[in-house]
């Protein structure tokens, strides 16, 4: 698969690099479990069409502890029984930030709403006070993205 961008040619790409990057280092240190980080990555590869980022974040959410029947239900959580009410918040708001082919949506306010309540703020800060944060993807495209380190 060749990539269709190239972050590291000129400075604004570099620029756009390094937000993006920080994006994911602040999913990393929210309280978002991982295994519910890597299913929302998971789905968000999903709806890109990305096959080298399934593959990725599969692994990642097996390592994670997600069993292999939950692995394969995330292209059908709205349908599954098998995901909690957080986990499918995270899932929604993951699908409503994340571009399709048929243009982007914005996330709705219901979507948000299930993203504070399941997931309080670290340190006591008020979330509610801020714009709500949608996970931020690029397809085919080589972006270098934090993840937890894995626990041997």
């Amino acid at each position: 698969m060749d990539n269709r961008l190239d972050f590291f040619s000129n400075p604004v790409s570099g620029s756009a690099v390094k937000h993006l990057a920080a994006a994911g280092r602040t999913a990393v240190e929210s309280t978002v479990p991982a295994a519910t980080l890597e299913l929302a990555a998971l789905r968000i590869s999903q709806i890109n069409g990305c096959g080298y980022c399934v593959d990725m974040h599969t692994k990642n959410a097996a390592h994670a502890g997600e069993s292999q029947q939950r692995l394969n239900l995330v292209a059908v959580w709205r349908e599954a029984t098998v995901f909690t009410d957080a986990e499918r918040a995270a899932l929604e708001l993951a699908e409503q930030g994340t571009s399709s082919r048929s243009g982007p949506r914005a996330t709705t306010r219901s979507a948000s709403s299930a993203d504070r309540r399941s997931f309080p703020a670290r340190g006591g800060r008020d979330r509610a006070s801020r714009p709500p944060r949608a996970p931020v993807s690029v397809p085919h495209a080589s972006i270098p993205f934090p993840t937890r380190p894995f626990q041997e």
